[in-house]
């Protein structure tokens, strides 16, 4: 078998990295992708050198090592950047410096505000319901106010 597939050169390899690619169209996830790649680089290499196989396969471990730690570092760098700067699934922060009406009069520093269809909890300053208020800050699940 392993004659059959060397006898037909780099052109194993290309086709080999050709279905690679092409199954991570069926596949989830992005991991055929750097095999794939690693096995198109590898039959370039064979087509130039004219490597034996033994040769060929350690040329294509030491490619798909690479690729994959270098598809490692491309998709985490995108995916687990977190999104600081809009404040996207943090509902909290964004109603920071948002105008509310109090729904309850603040006791003991604390109190409710409806926004949406939703009711926070809220502290502060000692006001009476229907007192316009600002968020100025986030602590956990509770919103900081202040007078507006």
């Amino acid at each position: 078998m392993l004659d059959w597939f060397a006898s037909f050169g780099g052109w194993a390899w290309i086709v080999l990295g050709l279905i690679l690619v092409g199954g991570e169209m069926l596949a989830p996830g992005v991991f055929l992708l750097w095999l794939g790649l690693a096995a198109l680089l590898t039959g370039a290499v064979v087509g130039l050198t004219s490597l034996a196989w033994q040769g060929a396969w350690l040329v294509f471990a030491a490619l798909a090592i690479a690729s994959v730690l270098v598809g490692r570092v491309v998709t985490r760098h995108r995916s687990e950047e977190p999104d600081t700067a809009s404040g996207l699934n943090d509902r909290g922060r964004q109603l920071i410096g948002r105008v509310f009406r109090l729904e309850t009069t603040m006791t003991g520093g604390e109190g409710r505000i409806r926004v949406g269809d939703s009711s926070w909890r809220v502290t502060g300053p000692e006001l009476l319901a229907g007192t316009e208020i600002r968020v100025v800050r986030v602590e956990g699940a509770t919103l900081v106010v202040e007078k507006a």
